[in-house]
Formats: structure tokens, C-alpha cells, sequence
């Protein structure tokens, strides 16, 4: 290793070790030994010291053994003419600087300091990365729509290289993490001045104006090794194994590089995170630490990206319309206020509708586009509305009719993908938006069209040979076209509506969250949708059209081994191939016996409440209380990493409303709490389920947080409405 960046390293580590020690005695001095503390909303304590070590680290005294912990691994610094290796003291360094700048940063949170008020625009960053979007984003880092993230800390030479830059990584939909500064300039600043949006939803978090706020995002990366690996706290190898292999980060300092930076990189090379550099630098080719190169440099700031996609062995693939606007899942979730609108069509302001129909291929001609009605005009002012109807035309030798609302589904993705369209809703209550800023780049209403064809092909090159879409802008003709529309939906519904799991022959697995947790494997059925909420039966059947070797295979069910529990033959065997012999068995039906696992990024948590003989739900992002005492972040690491835990599962919201949900526990009467929010999401499926099981009023006995948020007053409640679990048999 390079003697240069070897004795930054480790300089670097000595004076974060020391501004971390001198922070934390002054709070043991104000505060005493014992005080607590915690990040919000985690159930990992100080993240990265609990996953290297195992030592939960809960109070100021605990911060001090943990501080001791890293003063082991500081090394001094290289003599000026001696040689020596130089790779594993530095190395050790870089991780008792992570150790120091989680405690340095938690101290600052003790001190109001954090998440960081940024004194030069007023922007408060992100700060520390809760467990609650860790999970919120786990089906897009498992299902490979978010390839991996990238750690920019510093500026670029300039605001308009920033935001290139950073436009490129959305456009290959990497996560971007920002922090740190270059000559008493920041890459967020630089981005603010360009008016780049930033945030969650566009894949562009700035954590903080110091090197030592990328410790955020190491410790996002190093969670994902326990949230979904199944690593368990203090196993540092396999969570090393894990981030390099698994978790597909690197860093992009930008400007001169000090001691800190040095020392904060060489930690995240321990993680098998690569840093690109756009300075002078010495190279660091292939040691067996990153998967290749630890250390490089790009000076053009044009290829820096592709060099660091490169480095990282990322695999990315993109598929851009041919329109003149940027693109790509890092888009959707961009706001476009009323101000700022160029024109929009639905949302209750117009007639509207979007809708796939199956074809003969004889009927449709691929790639031609139809617009029927008036095209927009620039006597459309800024803020106008039109009605539009979308007809997405499709035909294909493996197309089939139960693949058309899987396919419909993906149209609101297809358009708010792209920079300057907001879309909402589906169906007849779909909700488009196209900016001023969109329409100065030239973008047509034609362009719509070409969106929802190139990307039809793109999602469903499998099953599709043609695809030609017509856009209807007269409003009596789109009345007309959503009539029709409507008739088809109708019957779809009842079709779908029809499916039970005793009516098919095949399940369907889902194996996209391998990637992140081996030993768990979701198995679908009709009447139970994956725990991510994001895949039902019919979408992996489609999929298996699509991609006969991806991530959702059939699983014949054999014979049935417990009707009421769901178990069968042919599961069990496929559960023990799939796992790698992790799991023999599963029951679809109980939370009790053999439960399914989950990866992690399950929709709500259910467990047995015992002193109700029921059980209570907890949908992700709820930060309050749980009638057994712990919140939802501690439940989950009860839940996740692909382990079998009765009376704990992650569910689907949608499971909560099917006749199969906890069929073999007694059903929907076993519940007795679930938070306010969730109940008024699930109530229009879930009153119709209520009359069904002869208790209509159910919904009223069913506790929440303005109830209860202990054991015993949601006992006082329950007796009260006489809810029907108290007098259920036992569920032990």
C-alpha cells in the first residue's frame, strides 16, 4: 500500500479518535456514565460498532469501552525512512476511525447538531439513515432496479460537473450519498445553486458537510448485512464478506484529499468499498480487500462514473426512451408543484384513463402512435389541462390475457420515470403532470406514447412482439374509450377474484431477496402475496413468462401434507432446495409452526400478543410503542435474515383482507391491535372480511396506539368490547 495514503490514514484515524474522545468526556462530565442514547428509530444501537463487535452500545460508558475498542487498532504512524507493508495498519485504522466518527457523531446528536442545519443555504440533511427507509428501499436494492449506491464526498471543479455527474448516476438509478467539502465548498451546495432536487425519493441524500457524516451511509451498508444476510452482530468477517459481496458501494472524493478523507476511506475499504478519485493520487490496484481496484483515479470528469462502475464490477442496465429527457427509476418519486406545471391531464380535472388491451398480431403495427383529438398547442398556458386517454395495444405468440393488468400496472412506473412527469393512480383515476422545464426541453405529447412503447418492450420483452399505443384527447371520445375500458376491468376483477389457492396446481416462488438473504424464499399463492407487498400470484406467473430462469420459478404443490396449516409435498421439498437445506419445511397458513421467512423488507410485522390469545400488526414506518413493549424496528430484527421465528412473521399489507390469512390460528378474529394508520388502509377490505366472519362491528373491537400501547390496557379494552379472541382456544 502506498506509504502517502498509508500515513494519511492513519494521522486521519488519530485525530478523529481524539475529537471523538474529547466530545464524549465532556458529556460523561455533563451527563454522567449511565446517561442513554440511541440513533432514532434503529434497533442496531451505534450500527457499526454492534455489527463489528457484538457490543450493544446503549449509554456514554458503554461509548467509552467502545472508544477503547478502537484505540486497540490505532497504529502509529510509518517512520520516515522505514518500510513496512503499510496495508493492515492502515486498515485498522480505517476502521477505528468509523468506530471513533459514529461516537463523534452521536455526540452531536446529544448536542442538537445533527441531523446538520446547513449554515450556508438553511438545508437540513438527512443525518442518520433510520431502519424504516433502509427497509422501505429493500425491494429495489433486491430486485436490482437500484444496482448499487455511490458516496461522493467533497465538490466538483464546478456546478455544472456536479449536477452532470449526478444526473448520470440517477440515470443508472445508483442511490447517491453526499458529504463533506473541498475548499470550503460542498457537492449539495453546488447541486442547490443548479436546483437539483434532492432527497429520498430522487435518489440524492446529503448527509452532512463533514468527511465524517459518510459514516451515514457506511452504516446504512453494514445494517443490510444483519437486516437481510442473517449476519449476526460480532461475526466481522462474514459482515466484510457481506458489504463486498453483497452491498455494491464506492466512493467519489472530489477536490484535495486530507487526512480524514484518507482515513474514512481506508475504513470503507475494509468493507470492500473501492474510492475513484478525480485528483493525483497513488493507485491501489488489486490486494483481495475491494473486489478489484481499492484505490483509482479518473481526471476526466466525463468518464469518472463508468471508471467507478467499472472498479465496482456494477452490471447496469438501462433502457432509455427516445425522448429529450432524462430517465430513470431515480425520477419517480419527483414532485412537480402547480407552479411549475406546463399542463395535466386527469386527477378530477379531466376525463382520463390508461389501459392495456391484448391483440391478434395481425390487428396492431408495432411502434405506430395514434393521437386522436387535439395535440397541445402553445395556446396552452402554463397550468392548462386536457383530457387523454392511453390505449396500449399489445400482441405477442406468448401473450396472454391474465398478463394484461400486471402489465397496466407497470404504465404509471413507465411515465414517472421521466424527469418532469409526475404520475399518479392507474385505471380511470390516473393523475399526469408534464413541468415547464420538460416542455422547454422539447418534449411532445407524442413522447408519452413512445415511452409506453419502448418500455413495454423493454419490461415485457418475453411475451410482447407488438405494441402500438393511441392517445385520445377529445373528451367525448376518452368518455367513450373508459366506458369500454371499464367493461374490461369488471371482468377482469371477477376473474382474479375467482382465484384460491385450492384452485391451481403451481405456487410461485420469489427469490429476488437471495441477493441480500440466502436462506429465505417467499412462496405465493393466490390468497397470499409476497411480504414486500410488491408481487402477487399472477405477477410471477407473468414474470416466469418473461424470464423463465429469473427470480419467480413454479412450485407444483404435491400432496397436502396440513390443509389447515398449508403445507404440502412439493413445498416442502422446493423450500429445502431453494434454502440450500437452511428450512425443511413451511406452513402458508400459521404464525405458530414453521412460519415463512422474510428477507427484510416486509410491509408489516404480525406477532402473537399472548396476554390477548391474539396477535398485533405494525406496519413499516410506525416509530411508536407495541403493546409488547418493543417498537418496530426491534421487532425486526426478530423477523428478518431468512429465519424461522413462531410467532413472529413478516405479511404483506394486502394478506391482512385474504380468507387464508392465519387460517390455521383461527383467522382474522385473532386480531386484537394494529396501528390507526394501517387499520384505515385495509378497511374497505377488511369490513367486507369482518361481515363475512359474522362480526361486522369488528373493526370497533380492534385496538390501536390511541387505545393501547401496553399489554395490559389493550387487555382492559379488549374485555371491554368483548373481543372474540379472548375466547378462542389458546394459541399455545
Amino acid at each position: 500500500m502506498s506509504k502517502i495514503i498509508a500515513s494519511g490514514a492513519i494521522r486521519g484515524a488519530h485525530k478523529v479518535f481524539n475529537n471523538a474522545e474529547q466530545l464524549l468526556f465532556k458529556h460523561i462530565a455533563e451527563k454522567g456514565d449511565d446517561y442513554v442514547f440511541e440513533f432514532p428509530d434503529t434497533a442496531f444501537y451505534l450500527p457499526l460498532i454492534y455489527a463489528m463487535t457484538g457490543f450493544a452500545v446503549k449509554t456514554l460508558k458503554d461509548m467509552k469501552e467502545a472508544l477503547m475498542m478502537a484505540k486497540e487498532l490505532l497504529h502509529p504512524e510509518p517512520a520516515e525512512k522505514e518500510w513496512t507493508p503499510y496495508l493492515g495498519e492502515a486498515l485498522d485504522s480505517g476502521m477505528a476511525t468509523l468506530f471513533a466518527e459514529e461516537i463523534w457523531l452521536a455526540m452531536r446528536y446529544l448536542e442538537g447538531l445533527e441531523p446538520e442545519k446547513d449554515p450556508v443555504t438553511g438545508l437540513v440533511y438527512n443525518g442518520f439513515i433510520t431502519d424504516t427507509i433502509q427497509r422501505n428501499l429493500g425491494i429495489q436494492l433486491v430486485d436490482g432496479r437500484m444496482p448499487g449506491f455511490a458516496a461522493i464526498i467533497g465538490a466538483a471543479p464546478d456546478d455544472d460537473t456536479a449536477a452532470r455527474i449526478v444526473r448520470e448516476l440517477q440515470e443508472k438509478n445508483i442511490l447517491v450519498f453526499l458529504s463533506g467539502m473541498s475548499n470550503g465548498e460542498t457537492i449539495t451546495r453546488q447541486l442547490q445553486r443548479k436546483k437539483v432536487e434532492l432527497g429520498w425519493d430522487v435518489y440524492v441524500v446529503p448527509l452532512g458537510t463533514q468527511t465524517e457524516h459518510t459514516l451515514y451511509a457506511l452504516d446504512w451498508a453494514v445494517r443490510a448485512a444483519m437486516i437481510y444476510g442473517g449476519v449476526k452482530p460480532g461475526d466481522y468477517k462474514g459482515c466484510l464478506k457481506y458489504t463486498k459481496d453483497r452491498v455494491f458501494a464506492f466512493a467519489l472524493p472530489m477536490g484535495p484529499l486530507d487526512d480524514v478523507k484518507w482515513a474514512t476511506g481506508a475504513g470503507a475499504i475494509n468493507m470492500g468499498f473501492p474510492a475513484i478519485c478525480d485528483t493525483d493520487v497513488p493507485v491501489i490496484h488489486p490486494t483481495g480487500v475491494c473486489t478489484y481496484e481499492e484505490v483509482d483515479k479518473e481526471y476526466d470528469h466525463a468518464k469518472i462514473v463508468s471508471k467507478a462502475i467499472e472498479v465496482r464490477g456494477l452490471k447496469i442496465v438501462s433502457h432509455k426512451p427516445p425522448i429529450p429527457i432524462a430517465y430513470g427509476p431515480a425520477f419517480e418519486g419527483e414532485r412537480i408543484r402547480k407552479e411549475d406545471t406546463f399542463i395535466e391531464f386527469g386527477g378530477n380535472r379531466t376525463p382520463a384513463f390508461e389501459f392495456i388491451k391484448g391483440r391478434e398480431l395481425d390487428e396492431i403495427e408495432d411502434g405506430k402512435i395514434i393521437i386522436k383529438g387535439e395535440n397541445w398547442k402553445e395556446r396552452y398556458e402554463a397550468g392548462g389541462s386536457m383530457p387523454l386517454g392511453i390505449l396500449v395495444e399489445v400482441a405477442g405468440r406468448e401473450m396472454q390475457a391474465d398478463y394484461e393488468p400486471i402489465m397496466e400496472r407497470k404504465l404509471h412506473h413507465n411515465i414517472n420515470e421521466g424527469q418532469g412527469i409526475w404520475h399518479m393512480g392507474q385505471r380511470d383515476v390516473n393523475w399526469l403532470r408534464v413541468s415547464k422545464a420538460a416542455k422547454a426541453e422539447g418534449f411532445t405529447l407524442e413522447d408519452i406514447a413512445k415511452i409506453q412503447h419502448t418500455m413495454t418492450h423493454s419490461r415485457f420483452k418475453a411475451i410482447v412482439d407488438k405494441i402500438q399505443v393511441t392517445l385520445f384527447t377529445d373528451e367525448q371520445e376518452v368518455i367513450k374509450q373508459r366506458e369500454e375500458a371499464r367493461k374490461t376491468w369488471k371482468e377482469r376483477d371477477q376473474r382474479l377474484g375467482s382465484l384460491t389457492d385450492e384452485s391451481v396446481e403451481q405456487f410461485y416462488s420469489c427469490l429476488l431477496c437471495q441477493s441480500f438473504a440466502p436462506s429465505h424464499t417467499c412462496v405465493i399463492t393466490p390468497e397470499r402475496l409476497g411480504l414486500c407487498g410488491a408481487y402477487n400470484w399472477l405477477d410471477c406467473k407473468a414474470a416466469f413468462g418473461i424470464d423463465p430462469t429469473g427470480g419467480n420459478q413454479p412450485i407444483t404443490k404435491g400432496e397436502v401434507l396440513d390443509q389447515r396449516y398449508g403445507r404440502w409435498t412439493g413445498v416442502d421439498d422446493y423450500i429445502k432446495a431453494s434454502t440450500g437445506g437452511a428450512l425443511d419445511t413451511m406452513n402458508a397458513y400459521t404464525i405458530m409452526e414453521n412460519p415463512m421467512t422474510s428477507c427484510g423488507c416486509f410491509e408489516c410485522i404480525m406477532c402473537v400478543v399472548p396476554e390477548a390469545n391474539g396477535v398485533m400488526i405494525v406496519q413499516r414506518g410506525h416509530t411508536g410503542m407495541t403493546p409488547i413493549g418493543m417498537k418496530f424496528s426491534s421487532l425486526a430484527g426478530t423477523v428478518g435474515g431468512g429465519v424461522q421465528t413462531p410467532g413472529f412473521m413478516g405479511i404483506g399489507v394486502n394478506f391482512i383482507t385474504s380468507r387464508k390469512f392465519l387460517y390455521g390460528d383461527g383467522g382474522l378474529k385473532r386480531v386484537v391491535w394494529m396501528t390507526k394508520a394501517l387499520k384505515e388502509r385495509v378497511k374497505d377490505g377488511l369490513q367486507p372480511r369482518a361481515e363475512e366472519e359474522g362480526i361486522p362491528d369488528f373493526l370497533d373491537k380492534i385496538a390501536d396506539e390511541t387505545i393501547a400501547e401496553d399489554s395490559e390496557k389493550l387487555l382492559e379494552f379488549l374485555t371491554s368490547v368483548e373481543h372474540p379472541a379472548l375466547a378462542m382456544p389458546s394459541m399455545f
